[in-house]
Order: structure tokens, then C-alpha cells, then sequence
């Protein structure tokens, strides 16, 4: 599907390493812009407490995922920390198709992922201000052992390296401003 076609969404795909604010930004974004569609992933993982069902993920199976990906069905699709996700492809190209802007949380390799199935996707990548900050926010989280976190500052280098991918980068030092410059690429596409 490609942009060209003047009726077509825009897809607005956006990443960050645990802990940047990605999803404090993704839940500013979709309040702000109650008609953006957020795609909701699939997940293989344990529904965590608070999650709701269709809103946070779609958990579904192993067997299922199995499914969905040999069936072609993801968009994009990553195992993460010993658990798989997906993106549903039919969902997005309906909603795009129809002129609906739609946002997409994924990691760094499902975003590479979208780039090369839909081109004209606007990656998103936020960063925290520095590692140091980066780790400091993942331990006053006060929710993960001390091995999750090592494991996810571990990942965070492997994201940071992949952020000049994207087309858009923000830095979230300070939520206000990085509200602000996240709402200007949406502005500049035309939202």
C-alpha cells in the first residue's frame, strides 16, 4: 500500500527502549487524537495485573501465534524476553486504506520490520536523555529483578544503536517538550 494514494492513513510507528516514555507519549498521542487507531499487539506472554484483554494485547496461544505467522498474517512479528508478538496486517491496510491514521508500538526490529513491508510508514524512535537516566527510571520503577533490569539496559544499547533507522527522533528529557515535538511530526503529515 503506498502513501500516493491521496485517501490513505498514515502510519505512525513508534519505539523506544524500556523505560523512555514511549507508551506515557503513545497514551498522549491517542488522548490528544481520539482518532488515531492504535493497533493493539499479540501476544503469546501471561496477561500481567491491569491489562485488559483486546485493549493492552491480544493474548492469544502458541499455537495460535504459529498460526498467524505461517498463515502470513503479521505485519510484524519478534520473539522478546522468551515471549512472541505480532502485529495483524489486516487490521492496519483496512484502516489505512480507508484514510485512518495509525499508531503502532513496536520494538526496533519490528519497526525495520513495517519499513520494509510499508515504506511510507513514519518510524518514531524515543530515547532517554542518556543510559545512566535510562537505568535510573528503570530501577525507581521498583517492578523487575535486578537481572530483568541488566537484561533490558542490555537490549536498550542494542535499541540506541539502531536509532538512526528511524525517521524521527526524540528525546524525552522533558515530557512537555517531547510532547510537543512528537504532535510536530504528526502535524507535518497532515493529521
Amino acid at each position: 500500500m503506498k502513501k500516493s494514494d491521496s485517501k490513505a492513513g498514515n502510519l505512525f510507528v513508534i519505539t523506544a527502549p524500556s523505560g523512555a516514555g514511549k507508551t506515557t507519549l503513545r497514551n498522549y498521542l491517542l488522548k490528544k487524537h481520539p482518532d488515531l487507531y492504535f493497533s493493539v499487539s499479540a501476544t503469546t506472554r501471561q496477561k500481567r495485573p491491569g491489562e485488559i484483554i483486546h485493549k493492552d494485547y491480544h493474548f492469544i496461544s502458541q499455537e495460535e501465534y504459529n498460526n498467524h505467522l505461517k498463515n502470513n498474517n503479521f505485519l510484524e512479528s519478534a520473539e522478546v524476553f522468551g515471549n512472541y508478538y505480532g502485529t495483524l496486517k489486516h487490521p492496519i491496510i483496512e484502516r489505512l486504506k480507508k484514510g485512518i491514521n495509525v499508531l503502532l508500538d513496536v520494538d526496533t526490529k519490528g519497526a525495520k520490520q513495517v519499513k520494509q513491508k510499508l515504506p511510507d510508514a513514519v518510524l518514531i524512535f524515543i530515547e532517554p536523555p542518556s543510559m545512566e537516566e535510562l537505568e535510573h527510571r528503570l530501577r525507581s520503577r521498583g517492578t523487575e529483578s535486578e537481572e530483568a533490569i541488566c537484561k533490558r539496559l542490555r537490549e536498550a544499547e542494542f535499541e540506541m544503536a539502531q536509532r538512526d533507522f528511524f525517521d524521527y527522533r526524540v528525546v524525552n528529557d522533558n515530557l512537555e517538550e517531547a510532547q510537543k515535538e512528537i504532535e510536530n511530526i504528526l502535524y507535518s503529515k497532515k493529521i
